[in-house]
């Protein structure tokens, strides 16, 4: 599976994804769950890098003591919004608004979805950010684009 990243922004960002062939029913099952699972981990604050504690205690977390109080100090890193997955042939994509999820949330998503395509679902390439010229985005996602690019926060 190939993964490009092209122009980037969390509160705008659109997924892609090419397949090797059109999906079966329950194959589209598994690329919803991904998505959808991704999404409430990231709306209930899981990418949140300011509080990896198990992570920086490494291999020997045996007994580690976990800090409430760190967990207090970090900052909220929430996701705030999905759109529909859509299908075309063999590809898809889908709409989200990363909010302030960190970017361990994309290192996520691409481990899934490498394991999902050498077990279940052959995927030729992901693309993360930026348009597909050969789909055009739908008016009311341009007219969202317009909006983003004017709000401050790039």
């Amino acid at each position: 599976m190939q993964v490009e990243f092209r122009e980037f922004n969390p509160f705008n960002v659109w997924f892609w994804l090419e397949f090797e062939t059109v999906l079966a029913p329950l194959e589209t099952q598994y690329i919803e769950e991904v998505f959808d699972s991704w999404f409430y981990l990231g709306k209930l604050g899981g990418f949140n890098a300011e509080n990896m504690q198990a992570q920086e205690v490494g291999l020997e977390i045996s007994y580690m003591s976990y800090s409430e109080s760190q967990d207090g100090e970090a900052l909220p890193a929430l996701m705030h919004n999905m759109g529909d997955l859509e299908f075309e042939g063999t590809r898809a994509r889908v709409w989200f608004d990363m909010g302030t999820s960190d970017a361990i949330a994309l290192d996520v998503l691409i481990n899934s979805f490498k394991r999902l395509s050498k077990e279940l679902v052959a995927i030729r390439r992901f693309s993360i950010g930026g348009e597909d010229l050969d789909w055009p985005l739908p008016e009311s996602a341009k007219a969202r684009s317009d909006v983003d690019d004017n709000d401050g926060w790039n």
